[in-house]
């Protein structure tokens, strides 16, 4: 299931607030962007315990139970997971991963809040989530009639909310300070083959990693960790944002004139890294009109292009990422500063010959 309409990680309890405490939900989403944590967390905030089921581990009879003989009579007798005396949230993670026959079971549970004699107390609260098909994950479909039963909500991954979480959640600093500058490689949608890629869950697995290392991590056991856990990219720039830090050689001290681009053949990872934060830069601080430009971006623009100079003389590929176009072929950057340098290149190159 795919929807246009998304909310953020922070938006997402609130909504839970309002909804889930009156109507079953089912939390959409990729893998590793939160959804299991969020929903422990809103049930905490509510007082509530978080009775987990997961989907992928259920048979119909974890659900309705098995059938036992009282006073003569035959009933069906519910799991004590959950037949429960106290209000609670009841979690069914991973649902639609289950086969059709445990969704048959849930039906009752999400519609009428029964199963059997028993039914859930009140306050409780019933929330589904799983992952889509289009993310290559185990994903069964829904039958209408469970889809019908449910408001669905689209969680997608925010790094302004993740990276306010993680100021306060003992997140490594070397990733808070990567993700900061780098707030894209956050998460990337799940590769068609098996391999590690960027989430939330896996940039706080690296971090669980670095701090059990400690600061004295050499760079080949830095390598097997961001490449164990990241996708290819962000784990090769991360490598040379620790490079960067570890040696006090960042992207500013090449702005200010302070330090040159890294020329050395041993140093062409940090030398993508530098690059890669240089457009960074100019996307984000570079008005689309360059009438509504701040001085502080004009200055960033005249700046650029001396270093779009200076960094074509070591590698002109490298110096074509700064200026590239997206996937799609369409400009990044405002269209009068691509046409600035256009123009203002060949003059700046003559000056330095």
């Amino acid at each position: 299931m795919q929807a246009a309409i998304t909310v953020t990680p922070a938006q997402l309890p609130e909504v839970l607030l309002h909804v889930a405490v009156v109507r079953p939900v089912f939390l959409w989403g990729a893998p590793g962007i939160g959804k299991s944590s969020l929903v422990r967390s809103f049930a905490e905030s509510l007082g509530l315990e978080c009775v987990t089921l997961l989907g992928t581990q259920l048979a119909p009879e974890d659900l309705i139970g098995v059938p036992q003989i009282v006073d003569g009579r035959s009933r069906f007798a519910p799991p004590l997971s959950i037949a429960r005396d106290e209000p609670y949230c009841l979690f069914l993670d991973e649902l639609n991963a289950s086969t059709a026959e445990v969704q048959k079971a849930f039906y009752s549970l999400i519609l009428d809040r029964r199963i059997g004699e028993y039914e859930l107390p009140l306050g409780s609260v019933v929330i589904g989530a799983g992952n889509r098909a289009t993310d290559n994950a185990l994903a069964r479909p829904m039958a209408s009639a469970l889809v019908n039963r449910l408001v669905h909500l689209h969680l997608r991954a925010s790094a302004d909310d993740w990276l306010r979480w993680a100021g306060g959640a003992g997140i490594h600093p070397w990733v808070l300070d990567y993700l900061r500058n780098r707030p894209d490689h956050l998460w990337t949608a799940p590769p068609k083959t098996e391999e590690p890629f960027s989430t939330p869950r896996s940039w706080h697995m690296l971090s669980d990693a670095l701090h059990s290392y400690g600061a004295a991590i050499d760079d080949e056991m830095l390598r097997v960790l961001a490449f164990g856990t990241l996708t290819a990219t962000h784990a090769s720039t991360f490598r040379a944002f620790v490079k960067t830090v570890r040696n006090s050689f960042g992207f500013e001290a090449v702005l200010k004139g302070e330090a040159g681009w890294p020329a050395a053949p041993e140093d062409r990872d940090l030398l993508y890294f530098l690059a890669e934060t240089f457009r960074a830069r100019l996307v984000k601080e570079l008005a689309a009109d360059k009438a509504s430009a701040s001085p502080a971006a004009k200055q960033l623009a005249h700046r650029g292009k001396a270093l779009l100079v200076e960094l074509a003389e070591i590698s002109l590929e490298v110096a074509q990422i700064v200026i590239a176009s997206d996937e799609d072929g369409r400009p990044v950057l405002p269209a009068w500063f691509l046409v600035e340098v256009t123009r203002d290149l060949p003059r700046l190159v003559a000056a330095r010959a």
